[in-house]
């Protein structure tokens, strides 16, 4: 059983170290879409980095505001499974191809996106940022990394009664969006790689999780489908 008990960190320390990380995101996502573009007339690139760190921002106030200690497990990105540092290793890849392509795709011109299919798919990158946090309001044990915490519990309302793992749910919605956010139908080729990634996480967390929280295995008979309604 792997077991992690919370440290509360100062708060001014905490939010030294969130928005250290925001602006480290800020600068790696800028030099993957302006580097690889050429240019920082592709406004598709400014588009997607409002989309993405204002409501980011905002969520950021509302957790330090309202629960310190989720925020704290979400700046942990240290796991201590051997296969999710696999995932780690395979995740990192898959975002700079994913990041990579749109910028390309912008200075050789590869795709033509047209504007409302931006605007729906930045709506959608939205609502799928939104089930996002809906799912960590709902579920304060919600940390980064793969860890039975002191005290956890099962959740099993909300997102939790449709599907057992309603973050991957949004991430998916969230990044299927992206491309089409940057105007980019190549960039949709790594995408394809998402879901496959997501099930090989999926897989080892479900195993720590029946094997170390109580009542998880119950809750698998109760909901069917670990990340897409009716279909797994």
């Amino acid at each position: 059983m792997i077991e992690s008990t919370a440290h509360t960190t100062p708060a001014r320390s905490l939010v030294m170290a969130a928005f250290i990380r925001i602006i480290l995101c800020v600068i790696v996502f800028g030099a993957l879409l302006f580097g690889t573009a050429g240019s920082f007339h592709y406004w598709n690139g400014w588009l997607f980095m409002i989309t993405l760190f204002g409501p980011m921002m905002l969520v950021f106030a509302y957790l330090y505001r309202h629960d310190r200690e989720l925020l704290e497990k979400r700046m942990n990105i240290h796991e201590k499974q051997k296969e999710q540092k696999a995932y780690v290793k395979l995740s990192l890849l898959w975002f700079l191809i994913a990041f990579a392509i749109p910028g390309l795709d912008y200075r050789f011109g590869w795709s033509y996106v047209p504007l409302w299919l931006v605007v729906v798919s930045m709506f959608l990158m939205l609502g799928g940022y939104t089930l996002f946090v809906t799912t960590m309001i709902q579920n304060s044990y919600a940390s980064r990394v793969i860890e039975i915490q002191a005290n956890q519990r099962v959740i099993d309302v909300g997102l939790y009664s449709v599907v057992r793992h309603p973050m991957y749910m949004s991430a998916t919605i969230m990044f299927t969006a992206c491309p089409l956010v940057l105007a980019s139908y190549y960039a949709l080729i790594p995408i394809l790689l998402l879901p496959p990634l997501l099930v090989y996480r999926i897989i080892n967390e479900e195993k720590v999780l029946r094997t170390g929280l109580a009542g998880y295995a119950d809750y698998t008979r109760r909901v069917r489908y670990r990340m897409i309604p009716f279909i797994w």
